[in-house]
C-alpha cells in the first residue's frame, strides 16, 4: 500500500508540471496584448512599457514561466485586472460560499446514491431495480448545467417552493440558507 502511495506521489510531481505548462501555455495563446488590455483606454507607449516590465511580459516565455510558477506556488496568483485586487484574496472571500455548496452537493449526492443503491441491491432483478437504475443513467447523462435549469424553473419558477437565486449565510438564517441552497 505505502509503495502504490509512494508511486502515485511521484506520478503527482510530472502531471502537475504538465498541468502547468498547459495553463501557462493556453494563457499565452489567448488572443491581444495584456498590456494594452491593462492600460485601458491610456495607449501611451511609455505606461505600456512599465506595465510590460512589471509584469515581465518583456521577458522570454520560459523566463516568465518560472515567475509565474514562482507565484503560484508562494501563494501570490497576481492581481485581478478587473478589481484590483489579489486574486488570492478575491477566492478567499468566495471560499466559504463555494465551500458550503461542495459540501451540501456531497451530502445530497451521497444521500441519494447510496437510497437509490440499496433499494437497488434489495430489490434486484425487479421493476424497482431497473426504475433506480434508469434513473441512475438518465441522472448521469444529463447535463448538469440544463438539469439545473429545469430544476430552478420547476421548484423556483413553477413550484415557487425555493428562491431562485442569492446567498444567505447558515448563520444568519439556517433554513432560508438552506432553501438558497438547494
Amino acid at each position: 500500500m505505502l509503495l502504490f502511495l509512494g508511486k502515485r506521489l511521484l506520478q503527482l510531481v510530472p502531471t502537475l508540471f504538465f498541468v502547468s505548462v498547459i495553463i501557462f501555455g493556453l494563457q499565452q495563446l489567448l488572443p491581444g496584448d495584456p498590456a494594452l488590455a491593462m492600460a485601458g483606454e491610456e495607449r501611451d507607449p511609455a505606461v505600456l512599457e512599465q506595465i510590460r516590465q512589471q509584469y515581465r511580459l518583456d521577458q522570454p516565455l520560459h523566463i516568465q514561466y518560472l515567475y509565474w510558477m514562482g507565484g503560484v506556488l508562494s501563494g501570490n496568483l497576481g492581481e485581478s485586472m478587473r478589481l484590483k485586487e489579489p486574486v488570492l484574496t478575491l477566492i478567499a472571500q468566495k471560499f466559504p460560499v463555494t465551500l458550503q455548496l461542495a459540501l451540501m452537493a456531497i451530502f445530497f449526492s451521497l444521500s441519494i446514491g447510496v437510497t437509490a443503491g440499496v433499494i437497488s441491491a434489495v430489490k434486484r432483478n425487479t421493476p424497482i431495480d431497473y426504475a433506480v437504475n434508469l434513473v441512475a443513467l438518465w441522472g448521469i447523462s444529463t447535463p448538469n448545467f440544463w438539469l439545473g435549469i429545469m430544476l430552478i424553473f420547476l421548484f423556483a419558477v413553477h413550484l415557487g417552493w425555493l428562491p431562485a437565486s442569492g446567498y444567505v449565510g447558515p448563520f444568519e438564517d439556517f433554513w432560508l440558507s438552506l432553501q438558497t441552497t438547494i
